[in-house]
């Protein structure tokens, strides 16, 4: 089926966690930057924190980007409120992100159990089904997502239904996969997942194809020449550079 989160022209770009340059990873600093560049689809990660509150955070431990011992799962949102990375940038609410780029689109990745029944009544409540998509290294929280939002909601593959998508491109069947697209790195799988051949037999599926984290210019021209409708990125500037030159970034007059 189509999906309304991939209604535009390929290839396209995500800023991954909002990319360099605007501020620190996952702030609305860095998607603000992201967009002002002209992204339309950004990446982020979700956590909940200890009373029940969504927000934009990669890792499990809060050390490497705050500086502070143990998880969001840890703490409040009180806490949590007025922790500022790099000396300035809030962590935001997953909430904060919907409302402030409202014609963005989110790829969002729930990264513990505790997120998935936040992250269901945060689409719902901002109405953002034709907005988001998700995706996981749990192919669990992927499908408990789907399930409660339904077969409009985008969403690409944990590691079983990579392989499954995988395996079913290499043999040439006739499945049809329920995602919208499929995210994976340029290598792994113990197949070239960079190939042109690979990539037409998923198009074939139906599905977009998508790879991360792509920050090489010369890796970035590669992937595209070879099919990618996608590339995610931390260097948003230059992946722009490099689409921009293809004349495939988007003309918006």
């Amino acid at each position: 089926m189509a999906f309304a989160f991939l209604a535009t022209d390929t290839p396209f770009g995500f800023a991954h966690r909002g990319g360099v340059g605007g501020g620190p990873e996952n702030t609305e600093a860095a998607f603000a930057h992201a967009v002002d560049l002209g992204f339309d689809y950004l990446e982020t990660d979700v956590h909940a924190t200890a009373d029940g509150v969504l927000v934009a955070f990669h890792d499990d431990e809060l050390e490497r980007v705050a500086g502070l011992p143990g998880g969001i799962e840890d703490y409040p949102w009180s806490r949590l409120a007025d922790v500022r990375l790099a000396g300035d940038h809030p962590i935001p609410r997953l909430a904060d992100l919907l409302a402030r780029f409202p014609s963005a689109r989110f790829n969002i990745d729930p990264k513990a159990d505790a997120a998935v029944p936040l992250l269901i009544d945060t689409i719902r409540e901002y109405e953002a089904l034709d907005r988001v998509c998700i995706g996981s290294f749990s192919d669990d929280r992927i499908a408990r997502v789907r399930a409660a939002l339904g077969p409009a909601l985008c969403t690409a593959p944990g590691p079983k239904g990579v392989a499954r998508v995988l395996d079913a491109a290499v043999r040439g069947g006739r499945w049809r996969p329920p995602y919208g697209c499929l995210q994976i790195p340029a290598r792994g799988y113990r197949i070239p997942l960079d190939s042109g051949w690979l990539i037409g037999r998923v198009k074939r599926l139906g599905l977009q194809v998508h790879f991360w984290t792509i920050n090489d210019e010369a890796e970035m021209a590669r992937l595209l020449d070879r099919g990618a409708d996608a590339l995610i990125t931390d260097e948003t500037a230059r992946l722009r550079t490099v689409l921009m030159a293809r004349g495939q970034w988007p003309d918006r007059g």
